[in-house]
């Protein structure tokens, strides 16, 4: 691959997200002028406020985008992109999500469908669960502390994959000739069960740490009890149902094709996570 020679700006939104404030860090690491856009960042921009696009997009040359957060996501994204390439952007990369978000029968992720529409050049990454769920989460940081995480997800396994591995791969396709048209489906080395996941962190902290499988019905008299939303409590049972199913197991090779190395270890983040105390208190 070789890099893109442009000094136009890249713009990154959800910029002080997991993924969002990784990507913006190796951008300006490496030299590139970034433009740092959220909803408080130096850079304003709101899916749901259309005057702030064109102030977020005038004179940048590449865009990292996250799924519109409106109620009609893929028109946001649509014409957002259209306006991106009106205003010279050239480059799209779009952190998308697996296709259980779309219910059978339709056409898969709309807005990556005008994400490839736009006319600009476009990559397109799909993560499984990051790793730093566990550390970054509040709800999950906050059970692992407790000692005990509780899901309805069994013995299920998922091939989680690590924040950082996302950032690589979207600083790549940003910055680096090679990626246009891909669709990079990300995962890590291995697919793991919750019971491993508190295995890996309990060796590395010296804590005593369980998972307690439970069932849907248990789940949400747990997620009451911690005052999560009724809303939310629905979606992590169901995500827990696909884990449980196995449903999405199987590992992806898109950071190999995508980087030309392996992706990191679950093992390899829990180490650096414990050494920074997080699971600590």
């Amino acid at each position: 691959m070789t890099k893109n020679s442009t000094t136009e700006p890249v713009l990154v939104l959800g910029s002080t997200g997991k993924t969002g404030r990784r990507v913006l860090s190796r951008l300006r690491h490496s030299g590139h002028e970034v433009r740092a856009a959220s909803r408080k960042g130096p850079t304003r921009f709101d899916w749901t406020d259309e005057s702030t696009w064109e102030p977020a997009l005038t004179g940048a040359g590449a865009a990292y985008l996250v799924d519109a957060q409106t109620e009609d996501a893929a028109e946001s994204m649509r014409a957002f992109t259209q306006l991106a390439t009106a205003r010279g952007v050239e480059r799209l990369v779009l952190l998308s999500a697996g296709d259980w978000v779309v219910p059978e029968g339709e056409e898969k992720l709309p807005c990556e469908r005008a994400v490839r529409e736009s006319g600009a050049a476009w990559t397109i990454v799909k993560p499984a669960w990051f790793s730093q769920n566990f550390s970054e989460d509040p709800y999950y940081r906050g059970q692992i502390l407790d000692g005990e995480f509780v899901s309805s997800a069994g013995t299920g396994r998922e091939p989680f994959v690590d924040a950082d591995d996302i950032a690589d791969v979207a600083v790549a396709a940003l910055t680096e000739d090679g990626h246009a048209g891909q669709t990079y489906r990300l995962s890590g080395p291995r697919a793991i069960s919750f019971d491993d996941v508190l295995d890996e962190i309990a060796r590395a902290t010296g804590r005593t740490l369980t998972h307690r499988a439970v069932t849907p019905e248990e789940f949400a008299a747990v997620g009451a009890r911690h005052g999560l939303p009724e809303g939310y409590v629905h979606l992590l049972n169901e995500l827990y149902g696909w884990i449980r199913e196995e449903r999405f197991a199987q590992l992806s090779d898109g950071v190999q094709r995508a980087l030309g190395r392996e992706p990191r270890d679950f093992a390899d983040y829990v180490r650096t996570a414990a050494a920074t105390g997080v699971w600590h208190g």
